[in-house]
């Protein structure tokens, strides 16, 4: 298994080790001891799967209480996943990271509890995603980032998505979320 730092503290790529032949491919998703040695949570405790067509555009999504940690993976088709770190008094506060997560490069991606999240799907086709959490959904903690928040500055791979869901349109940007909805730094 590689694991690959990003500019954000906790947002790792995951390469998994794929073993192959003309019969197709077997690798592990989750093995709680290795990624638990690679500095990712040993408990996730839930797992959801998402079914989007192309163009269809999720996020920025967060939770606050009960923030998640999410590990994330492509299972079919391809996307453009986003990371933003939106912990108030954290010295990488509003800064983004973006990863092509597809089927084929079979990479997976962990957001760290306290991030915003989001995905658009790029390839030609619909994508079918997974992602273990570290807490369960509360639908009375969650909360909108919009998806193209110019103080990000998130390059985005369209300039407008196909569709968006009404939360998402409705989502404003950082600066206009109330601070204390907003989750906290704690190093």
């Amino acid at each position: 298994m590689k694991v690959t730092e990003t500019k954000l503290p906790g947002a790792v790529v995951v390469e998994p080790k794929v073993f192959g032949d003309e019969r197709g491919f077997f690798m592990e998703t989750w093995n709680q001891t290795r990624y638990e040695e690679v500095g990712l949570p040993p408990r996730f405790v839930q797992d959801n799967l998402s079914f989007s067509t192309r163009g269809v555009l999720r996020g920025l999504h967060f939770q606050n209480p009960d923030q998640q940690g999410k590990l994330v993976q492509v299972l079919q088709g391809e996307v453009f996943d986003v990371a933003v770190d939106i912990r108030v008094g954290s010295p990488t506060f509003g800064e983004w990271e973006g990863v092509i997560l597809s089927s084929e490069n079979k990479r997976q991606f962990y957001v760290p509890e306290g991030f915003a999240h989001g995905f658009l799907v790029t390839g030609d086709r619909s994508a079918l995603f997974s992602y273990k959490c570290t807490a369960r959904y509360n639908p009375s903690a969650e909360g909108f980032v919009l998806w193209n928040d110019p103080d990000f500055g998130i390059e985005w791979p369209v300039e407008t998505p196909t569709t968006l869901s009404e939360k998402d349109q409705a989502a404003r940007p950082l600066r206009e979320i109330p601070v204390e909805q907003l989750p906290r730094y704690e190093p």
